[in-house]
């Protein structure tokens, strides 16, 4: 049975100085303005010094991790140092640590103790699955110590080992291949998780998508021998928010893309295990704001298919019907993440009628050239909607940036032989892709599409994600629902 506990690798505790009793003791600091030898660099998360000292006729080891310059020190610097701890302590392997407190809560930095426990957790995180010489799995402890009572700080993290689970829960799904994770496999794994987090699911199968007329999704997938599967997550918030109309998030769910017969080359097909990342954010979430207790209910879509080659397959010039009635002219049989988020869209809105309505999706290499690996790109037809997701990015340092989705943008994919084109070219392709996903949502809902191509992997270890997965969205996410307005 799914345990979401097994996707942290420490065991963290809040405990009082005069508790500790163990060897090795970590400061974090700012680093100084000219480091000398036995002190850490200017970076946050470097360590610099262990030295042994002695304490009660003990000895002990400690170790001083920088923090980054004192002007520039933040919530972000401080989950960095996290990691760096996380590193070490797995590279040295050691079992357990305390880390003093007093320093860090006297920074002028929205809650530090948060970002230090974010940054252990996520920088713990490890894809060692299949690797055959792998250690053997110990769950390292850490202590976090202060000398001030404990309890404020416990009551702070209440929660956030479920969040950190939860994104580590993202990407462990994210980084499993295609021969394990399909559309029929993963629904298989989506219902057991659902099961013990205490969420609804209910999947539909590629008859049910041909029955309802989910015409984009069942194109996509009709090149392989493993059919599409839509799942349904729904969690009902708080019984005095269970009336409300639920936010609906959707993600794009391929579990491996090779382009279908525009087909990818050589370097571009390899990752495309992560196609599905989208959709493991929004199930990330769905978790996590149930083991969280969010008030308001939320609903999540997985809309999962393999984008394959055989003679079974969908071509460019093809005509296909989405579950909307709109028709769409394939244009590019690898333009296929917003057609079965097309069916997706439509699906949440007959059937949920959302206050707000979010897609995630490794959409387009586009926006990688438009904004790297720093941001993903937010497209919105609601202001307030893309400000909010921009401030929770901002928070969580999971950051989005604003792109147009002028009506002039729509000309492109205007259809010659059908509605809608499935691809406008290359220049302005997150926008095409965008300005495609608005014409399946209704104007009076509150819609946004988040292109995480380019953050939803990286290619070289990060302060606190080793390469492959990142699992953004989920952070992002449940720090926006986290602060919508409890009355509404």
């Amino acid at each position: 049975m799914f345990n979401l506990a097994d996707y942290n690798n420490l065991s963290i505790e809040v405990i009082t100085r005069t508790t500790w009793r163990g060897q090795l003791w970590i400061e974090l600091a700012p680093a100084p303005a000219k480091p000398g030898l036995g002190e850490p660099g200017k970076e946050p998360g470097e360590i610099a010094l262990l030295q042994k000292i002695a304490q009660d006729g003990s000895t002990q080891t400690l170790l001083r991790v920088s923090l980054g310059q004192a002007d520039k020190i933040d919530a972000e610097t401080i989950r960095r140092a996290g990691g760096a701890i996380s590193r070490w302590l797995d590279k040295n392997d050691h079992p357990e640590a305390g880390i003093d407190l007093d320093g860090l809560q006297a920074l002028q930095v929205s809650h530090p103790v948060r970002a230090l426990y974010e940054g252990l957790q996520l920088g713990a995180f490890n894809f060692d699955r299949y690797k055959s010489d792998k250690k053997e799995k110990r769950i390292a402890r850490v202590s976090l110590v202060t000398s001030q009572p404990d309890a404020p700080i416990k009551a702070e993290l209440d929660g956030l080992q479920d969040l950190t689970a939860a994104v580590n829960l993202a990407r462990a799904w994210a980084h499993e291949p295609a021969n394990v994770i399909n559309p029929v496999s993963l629904a298989a794994r989506v219902q057991e998780i659902a099961g013990s987090a205490g969420l609804k699911c209910t999947i539909l199968d590629d008859k049910q998508l041909t029955e309802m007329g989910a015409g984009a999704i069942l194109a996509v997938g009709q090149g392989s021998r493993t059919p599409p599967r839509m799942m349904i997550l729904e969690y009902p918030g708080q019984a005095s928010h269970g009336q409300r109309n639920p936010v609906v998030l959707v993600g794009k769910t391929i579990t491996f893309d090779t382009g279908g017969y525009s087909l990818k080359d050589g370097s571009g097909i390899r990752g495309m295990k992560y196609d599905k990342s989208g959709g493991m954010a929004v199930l990330g979430t769905l978790v996590a704001a149930s083991m969280l207790k969010l008030p308001h209910p939320l609903v999540g879509i997985i809309a999962a298919a393999e984008n394959m080659v055989s003679s079974e397959s969908y071509r460019p010039d093809d005509i296909i019907s989405t579950l909307s009635g709109k028709t769409v002219e394939i244009i590019s049989t690898d333009a296929e993440g917003r057609l079965v988020l097309a069916d997706a869209l439509t699906y949440a809105q007959r059937n949920y009628h959302p206050q707000a309505l979010i897609d995630l999706a490794t959409l387009t290499g586009g926006v990688v050239v438009a904004l790297g690996h720093v941001r993903a790109g937010v497209m919105s037809n609601d202001p307030t909607l893309s400000g909010k997701l921009t401030a929770a990015g901002e928070t969580t340092f999971e950051r989005v940036w604003p792109l147009p989705l002028d009506e002039d943008y729509f000309k492109p994919i205007k259809g010659d032989e059908a509605d809608i084109k499935n691809s406008g070219g290359r220049e302005g392709a997150p926008i095409f892709g965008g300005i495609f996903l608005k014409q399946f949502v209704d104007d009076a809902v509150p819609w946004a599409h988040v292109d995480i191509a380019g953050t939803a992997t990286t290619n070289e270890d990060l302060p606190y994600c080793p390469k492959g997965a990142t699992g953004f969205g989920v952070r992002l996410l449940i720090e926006y629902l986290q602060n919508l307005d409890p009355q509404g």
